[in-house]
Order: C-alpha cells, then sequence, then structure tokens
C-alpha cells in the first residue's frame, strides 16, 4: 500500500484540515469525523493532524485585534534612553504632553515608541497613564461651558493638577507670563510635606488656656489656557488681570475681578453744565464741541473711558465667600478721572456675577448680579474646598448714569458685618494709643 501524497487526502483527513481552519475565520457548522475511519488510515495521521491543529491556532492570532498601550508625558522635557544602565546613549528628546506608546515594563522604567518610530527608556514618574490622561479630558468637558470669572497671569511655569493640592498628580505644563481664565475658587488647608502638628498655641500669659492652632489655608483655581487644557493651579502664583487705570485704588485690599460696564467718551473739556446724573447717552452729548463757546481750549483728541465693576477682598487666603466689596468706578468729566460711584462692603458675595442689561426709558443700562450668604453665613466643602451659601440670595444692581440702583426680585435689605468692622477699628485706636 503506497504513501499517500499530501495533495490527494481524501476521506476525513481533508474534512478535518477544512473544519479546523475553516471555522476561525468564517465559523463553519462542526464538522462530523469519523474517528474510526482516521485510526484506520495509518500511524502518519494523528502527528500530522497535530501539526495542522497547531498551526491553524497560531494563525487565528493574526486576526485579532492588537492592544496598544499609552502614555503621555508629565514633565517639562526627557530624553528616551537606549538603555537603562549608568552609562547610556540619548535617542529622542520628548516634551510635556507628548503621546509614547509602551513596549515594554521594567521596574522603574518603561520602554516606549514614539510617533516618529524612536524606541527608548525613561523613567516611570516622568509620564501618566492613559486613565489619568482621560481625567484631565473628563475634567475639561465637565468644565467647558463654565463661565469665565476672570482672567490671570501666571509668574512662572505652573503644572495643571487634577485636584487642588501641592500633592496632587499634575501634567500639563503652562509656561509664565501665559494668561488663563479662572473658572472656580477652592480653599484648602496647606500641607507641608513632613510637618508634625505642634502644641496648642496660648492665648495670654494670665489666661493659660490654650487652644488649637489655626490650620493654615491657601487658595487653588480651576482654570482652562487658550487651548481647553484645564486643571487646578495654586492662586498665589499668578496675578488676576485689573486695569492698571483702577488698581491704584485697591486701598489695601485684594481685587478679585474687574468687568466692564459702560464706555464714556471724554474729548477732554470741562462742560460747563455737565449733570453727574443722568442717562449714558447724556453724558456723551454732553462733551460734543460747542461751536459758540469761543472762551473754550483748542479741542483735544476724544478718548474712550471704561467704566467698571470691582470686586474686592481682603488679603488673606482661606476664606469661606470669593468677595466681601463691591465698587463701581465711573469716570468723571469734570476732573477727567475715575471716581467711586457706589460701594457696598462687609457682606459675603459668591462667584460668577451675571452682566445683563435692563431698557430704561429706552435706553439699555447695564446690571450686574450675584450670590450672596444671608445671616445663616458660609461653609467650605470638606471634599472639594469650594466656598458655598448655606443660604443663597442673588442680589441684582443697575447703572444709570452715576447712579446705581437695586433692582431684581429681591429687594430685602442686605446684611452687612458692621460690628466686626467695628470692633476691628477699635482694636487699632487702642493699639495706637498704646
Amino acid at each position: 500500500m503506497g504513501t499517500k501524497h499530501a495533495t490527494e487526502w481524501i476521506g476525513p483527513e481533508k474534512k478535518f484540515f477544512q473544519a479546523v481552519i475553516l471555522r476561525g475565520t468564517l465559523r463553519l457548522p462542526p464538522v462530523q469525523i469519523d474517528s474510526c475511519r482516521l485510526r484506520s488510515q495509518g500511524r502518519w495521521s494523528a502527528p500530522l493532524l497535530c501539526l495542522l491543529l497547531a498551526s491553524a491556532l497560531s494563525g487565528c492570532d493574526r486576526f485579532r485585534p492588537v492592544r496598544h498601550e499609552y502614555v503621555y508625558v508629565s514633565a517639562r522635557e526627557v530624553y528616551l534612553r537606549d538603555r537603562v544602565a549608568d552609562v547610556s546613549n540619548r535617542v529622542a528628546l520628548v516634551k510635556n504632553g507628548q503621546r509614547l506608546e509602551v513596549i515594554e515594563h521594567g521596574r522603574r522604567f518603561d520602554k516606549v515608541r514614539t510617533d516618529d518610530g524612536r524606541i527608548g527608556w525613561l523613567q516611570e514618574h516622568t509620564i501618566i497613564d492613559q486613565q489619568e490622561f482621560d481625567k484631565y479630558q473628563q475634567l475639561a468637558s465637565a468644565h467647558a461651558e463654565d463661565p469665565v470669572v476672570a482672567t490671570a497671569q501666571l509668574r512662572d511655569d505652573l503644572n495643571l493638577h487634577l485636584t487642588p493640592g501641592r500633592q496632587t498628580d499634575h501634567f500639563y505644563l503652562l509656561p509664565g507670563n501665559s494668561h488663563v481664565k479662572l473658572l472656580e475658587r477652592a480653599a484648602i488647608p496647606h500641607a507641608v510635606p513632613g510637618a508634625v502638628p505642634g502644641p496648642a498655641s496660648t492665648v495670654s500669659a494670665k489666661n493659660a488656656k490654650s487652644v488649637a492652632a489655626p490650620v493654615p489655608m491657601e487658595d487653588w483655581w480651576l482654570v482652562r489656557d487658550d487651548k481647553g487644557d484645564t486643571g487646578w493651579l495654586l492662586g498665589s502664583r499668578m496675578d488676576v488681570d485689573i486695569p492698571d487705570a483702577i488698581g491704584e485704588y485697591a486701598e489695601g485690599q485684594r481685587m478679585m475681578a474687574a468687568y466692564p460696564l459702560a464706555t464714556v467718551i471724554d474729548d477732554g473739556r470741562a462742560p460747563r453744565d455737565a449733570r453727574r446724573r443722568g442717562r449714558r447717552e447724556s453724558r456723551a452729548e454732553a462733551v460734543q464741541p460747542d461751536a459758540g463757546d469761543a472762551s473754550d481750549a483748542a479741542p483735544t483728541a476724544p478718548t474712550r473711558e471704561i467704566e467698571y465693576l470691582v470686586l474686592l477682598a481682603p488679603n488673606d487666603s482661606g476664606l469661606p465667600y470669593d468677595f466681601d466689596q463691591v465698587r463701581v468706578f465711573t469716570w468723571s468729566l469734570n476732573h477727567h478721572r475715575y471716581e467711586t460711584a457706589y460701594r457696598l462692603r462687609g457682606f459675603q458675595g459668591f462667584f460668577p456675577v451675571a452682566m445683563t442689561r435692563e431698557t430704561v426709558d429706552g435706553v439699555a443700562e447695564p446690571v450686574f448680579s450675584f450670590r450672596i450668604a444671608d445671616a445663616t453665613g458660609s461653609a467650605i466643602d470638606p471634599q472639594t474646598g469650594i466656598p458655598h451659601p448655606l443660604a443663597a440670595r442673588t442680589v441684582s444692581f443697575r447703572l444709570e448714569g452715576n447712579i446705581v440702583r437695586r433692582t431684581g426680585a429681591d429687594q430685602a435689605p442686605i446684611e452687612t458685618h458692621t460690628e466686626a468692622s467695628a470692633e476691628k477699628s477699635r482694636h487699632a485706636a487702642a493699639r495706637k494709643r498704646r
């Protein structure tokens, strides 16, 4: 009996080969194989069928989708090395935010590949994984429509943190002097690495009663840059953008935000009958040149001056509110300078501020609204650090010429903390007498 050639397979061997090869790709129905006839074909059938089965199973891996693992550079920049050793060669320079494909995981190093095919090793602490990167994307999506409270300029290069805190995860690096949009403020304890809580401080030498030392706090801001990257930055490392013309009126307070309310045209003249209480268009008409007035000096180039709403707060961190003072600066056509048209202080206010308009006698006047805390006060969320009123009110104000009036549904009196201010004044006077 001669040996069969591979191309002359018939019977159950051929059916078995077709079943093994084709079922992995075309999902054919099971093929019935007669085991008795297989055993009757000779001793070569069993080893050959095992070899065919192994080849078919190994070939199925080519049809499975390839999973790629990616990481992202969180350091400013780092070099890829050709090996993990004290002496190694630089392969490529990767920068903050760059995506890399992981080829191999080491003990403290990962072997990665760049988009242009360069392969090298880098330390794990200089990268974040895909899961961490997705959290930043989710944070940006969740706050994509948040109103902008103010804008600020960074003093140094800063990393965006996923949550408020100096020791929290960080990723994107923003260059110094860049501008960001402020979205939300959080106040958290300033945790000093390695610090051990000390003994309670005493109030005075006469009274030995001890009280717990106050926990130092610091402010963090949720920000968004021009590219849409979102994260938390330390508030003390950036400066809020405030116009220079009104920055000198801070009076020792911290200006939290400034919002344009209206624009006034000033040509440098001093109107004889300039009414300090009028409509916006009345003030614009008052500065038009008077052809019949020969005593006036030569006209100067008109300037456009912006009137502002400014929110202020004490120079302290960790406050349970965002601001406690409102000032409206209008432009004086007589003195050609800014003057305070309205001031309210001693309350607890919260961002954001809504800017709208109301039509009064055919003139669209600017209106600003914000939330304040009622007599119950405010608190800081222990989980997020975000301050909030225990019971909120929304108050609105309208600027008419140089006059600021209350508007909106809430016309109840605004409770201010005049008692605390009076107490501070008494203490200051007592210190001067000493």
